[in-house]
């Protein structure tokens, strides 16, 4: 297998602040040295792809090889967000979500979501084996268990809706784990993989010209609008770009129409990775609260979970210090060597949102939503909207204008919870009175009068000050001193202390200020 290489021509995209203040991603420490130039005079494509993960990318390559022109347009880097933080497994099997799904959509539904999950998987694989990607991709078995006799239930409900959707799912006790569990559900022959490396295999096909296609690969190219016309017209901070059709792969939906932000919960989760001297072999996850989600990658063991919603109060960096003890409780730790995290987007009904971007949307296109899943869900949206845009019959099961009646009751909470972060925060005193007030390291809103001002203090002492206004709804922002970051509790964007934009659905700013005196 060959491993992808080679320089596009000389453009070096300005990265932001990192999303952590730790040493970073395992996934993208060791990313290859490859940058893609943002547009010139090339300006027209017939699919214009938004998000440069693993959805958009495969989405990309798969309408390429149908014969379309196509342009991939990624803010940052390739695989920077959702595909270069996570624990980069690809499974059908995914925790408790069938059981989920079955209770809140029906059986039928889920058998669906089980076999384009299982497709998806296969699909990765099959990418991988096609391209010649070294990707370190290896079938490994997946499980759900039941760490506990409490979890036992939860873990049963699973393999019951697995079996009834058709998976070829295990009951077992036993699982590579270097604990006894009270159960588990088994699912043999999924895959583990270096996400990073993979989306540089999917972005090497998509950029390649030698068919004369003319496909097209930007990085540093943020979207900033769109115009669903007849060429569609995305505004960039390069320029703008036409296409007849916009597929809208960014993760979590950037602007406002479709309402997706009524019907998508954020949450942040976080892991850590580490050199251990009896790694697991087993993709695992736990079925209770807190969750521990687990994978080896050689010798490093990886642990993720600690998860709470976006945006919410009292973040502290206690949660990476919690992952850590789990894992050297459990493995013989060598050495902790990375610490990352990753944000996931929760439809409310646990199904992804796949199709046009509003009801009445021709040229536009959307996927999201894969409930923490999402490189199998990200590889099953790309073959559907390939066939959707293409022209082909496809299950309407995904479609993101579906009304689930047994989900309202979650919905609902949801909007709550949105109208309290919006109204409880515009009435909230300041956190500080005065900068003085502040510690180094810390952030906290500072009010005058209607003002709000997020300040934050480095470890020099010095002073960084933004709005606290979220740039895409208006929600005032919070202080998380797990990342040094400013994120929105309404839907989850995220800044950087100097107001970078580092998660969506934002796509300008927070405004830098004046530090108050």
């Amino acid at each position: 297998m060959r491993r992808i290489t080679g320089d596009a021509p000389g453009y070096v995209p300005v990265m932001t602040v990192p999303t952590t203040t730790a040493t970073g991603s395992l996934w993208l420490a060791d990313r290859p040295d490859v940058r893609y130039p943002p547009p010139t005079a090339d300006r027209h494509f017939d699919v214009l792809v938004l998000g440069g993960g693993i959805t958009g990318l495969t989405t990309a390559l798969l309408l390429r090889r149908r014969g379309a022109r196509v342009a991939v347009v990624e803010a940052d880097r390739i695989g920077s967000a959702a595909t270069g933080n996570n624990t980069a497994k690809v499974t059908a099997l995914q925790g408790t979500v069938l059981s989920q799904v079955r209770r809140t959509r029906g059986a039928a539904v889920a058998a669906a979501y089980a076999e384009h999950s299982l497709r998806g998987v296969e699909l990765v694989a099959a990418l991988a084996e096609e391209l010649g990607i070294d990707c370190a991709l290896r079938r490994r078995a997946a499980a759900t268990v039941a760490a506990s006799e409490a979890e036992l239930r939860a873990v049963e409900r699973e393999a019951e809706a697995a079996r009834e959707a058709g998976l070829p799912v295990a009951w077992t006790d036993e699982v590579d784990l270097p604990y006894p569990v009270a159960g588990a559900v088994r699912l043999a022959d999924q895959v583990e993989m270096h996400p990073v490396a993979y989306a540089y295999g999917l972005a090497a096909a998509v950029h390649e010209s030698t068919d004369g296609v003319g496909s097209r690969v930007f990085e540093g190219t943020r979207a900033l609008s769109v115009q669903e016309g007849s060429p569609a017209r995305v505004e960039t901070n390069h320029g703008p770009l036409t296409g007849d059709r916009v597929v809208v792969a960014t993760h979590y939906p950037v602007w406002d129409r479709g309402l997706y932000f009524a019907r998508m919960e954020t949450v942040r989760a976080y892991c850590v990775a580490g050199r251990v001297r009896n790694p697991s072999r087993d993709m695992v996850i736990t079925a209770g609260s807190p969750t521990w989600s687990m994978r080896s990658a050689g010798r490093t063991m990886i642990v993720c979970g600690q998860d709470h919603p976006a945006g919410a109060r009292g973040v502290d960096p206690g949660r990476y210090a919690a992952l850590e003890a789990y894992l050297r409780r459990h493995w013989a730790v060598d050495e902790v060597t990375h610490r990352w995290s990753a944000q996931d987007v929760l439809p409310y009904d646990h199904t992804p949102m796949i199709g046009s971007y509003t009801p009445v949307s021709s040229r536009m296109h959307v996927a999201a939503g894969y409930s923490k899943w999402g490189l199998s869900g990200g590889t099953m949206a790309a073959a559907l909207l390939a066939d959707q845009i293409a022209g082909e019959p496809t299950t309407g099961v995904f479609g993101p204008h579906r009304v689930t009646l047994r989900g309202l009751p979650t919905l609902a909470r949801l909007q709550a919870k949105v109208g309290v972060d919006i109204v409880g925060d515009r009435l909230r005193p300041g956190e500080v009175g005065a900068v003085t007030e502040l510690a180094r390291g810390c952030g906290a809103i500072l009010r005058r009068g209607a003002d709000r001002t997020g300040v934050y203090r480095d470890e020099d002492g010095g002073l960084h000050a933004v709005s606290a206004r979220c740039t895409h709804l208006g929600c005032l922002v919070r202080f998380n001193a797990a990342e040094r970051s400013w994120d929105c509790p309404c839907h989850g964007s995220r800044f950087d202390v100097d107001g970078a934009v580092l998660e969506g659905p934002a796509v300008e700013p927070l405004p830098r200020k004046d530090p108050p005196a």
